[in-house]
């Protein structure tokens, strides 16, 4: 039987639970995150520790989305590299304990900064925190996606090609009002597709400040969350979406620096931002930036598009879902001044 989005049967998931991990305890309070505007994520606290549970959403959903399968063997592979991850405990693909599919992980102590001007932050403090972001992926990109069982975690050839044939299919399949400038970006793109440069790594795929768990007191990277679009891919694809997003307006539904003083506020430009990852990962420059930009303001417009038509389902993750999905028009319309 499915549960609504916001709760679980917590009597069914604690017996499953405390079969399956060792000294798991009794749950005494169970809250859903606020965050998040695809997979549902509880806080599970017992009388022994806290634990992390994410779930697909209950009902009828998008073919490819809400992979939490996915999202917890990216984070289980990369437990012994360089990359910050959360312990994971387990894996459930048996519906029948909650209504969906779900994994439990390990709650990490921390800061999660959901303005990218990071507002609490002193000068100091946020030049060391997008120092340490950047260093962060650079460490993703130099897995070795073989060694730590990655890989087949993704399909070989063009991954901007792909892309744009998986999102336009999504965007397409969510559409809830035409939007002429999400076909005239479609087009572009197919139109000014880079060459396949053979480039390939594990991308973390929404790679930004709010997915990021920060040590109470440094600016150290404790955990890097929601790994749900991971896959194998070209790393500039990861790197030109967080620098698009720092491009969005303060005022925006996801918060960016576009119309911000960075020097003032010690946070690194694009094209320093982008320096210090071509320093960290051996390369000299990246050519076609301008496409790479461009391509991830149609797959987050898409994305938002998605959140869009769950809203309007009655199946959303996040209260703010109506708020995000309106941001998609926007952002297509946007992107189209870019071309």
């Amino acid at each position: 039987m499915n549960q609504p989005v916001d709760q679980l049967d917590l009597p069914r998931l604690e017996a499953y639970l405390a079969g399956q991990i060792e000294d798991f305890g009794t749950i005494r309070e169970c809250r859903k995150f606020s965050g998040g505007q695809s997979n549902p994520t509880f806080l599970l606290t017992t009388d022994r520790r806290r634990y992390v549970l994410r779930r697909k959403p209950p009902g009828e959903l998008l073919k490819s989305a809400h992979a939490v399968d996915r999202e917890y063997r990216v984070m289980r592979a990369l437990q012994e590299t360089p990359v910050p991850v959360p312990r994971m405990f387990l894996l459930c693909e048996d519906e029948s304990v909650i209504g969906s599919v779900f994994y439990v992980m390990d709650y990490v102590e921390g800061r999660i900064h959901w303005n990218a001007a990071l507002p609490d932050s002193s000068p100091g403090e946020r030049t060391a925190i997008y120092g340490n972001m950047v260093a962060v992926l650079a460490a993703i990109h130099s897995v070795d996606v073989h060694q730590v069982g990655l890989g087949d975690f993704g399909k070989p050839g063009n991954y901007f090609a792909r892309q744009l044939n998986r999102w336009s299919k999504q965007y397409y399949a969510s559409e809830t009002e035409k939007n002429p400038a999400m076909d005239r970006l479609i087009q572009w793109l197919e139109a000014n597709m880079p060459e396949d440069d053979g480039r390939m790594s594990l991308i973390h795929g929404d790679y930004r400040i709010d997915n990021l768990i920060i040590h109470p007191d440094t600016p150290e990277v404790l955990a890097v969350l929601d790994w749900e679009l991971s896959t194998l891919g070209h790393p500039w694809g990861d790197l030109s979406y967080q620098c698009m997003q720092l491009r969005l307006s303060q005022d925006a539904a996801i918060p960016g620096l576009g119309d911000l003083d960075r020097k003032a506020l010690g946070i690194p430009t694009e094209e320093e931002y982008v320096a210090e990852y071509c320093r960290l990962t051996g390369i000299d420059a990246i050519p076609n930036w301008n496409f790479y930009i461009v391509f991830n303001y149609f797959r987050l417009a898409a994305i938002l598009q998605g959140i869009q038509k769950r809203a309007l389902d009655g199946n959303a993750s996040s209260d703010k879902a109506f708020e995000y999905g309106a941001m998609a028009r926007p952002l297509a319309e946007e992107a189209v001044q870019l071309i």
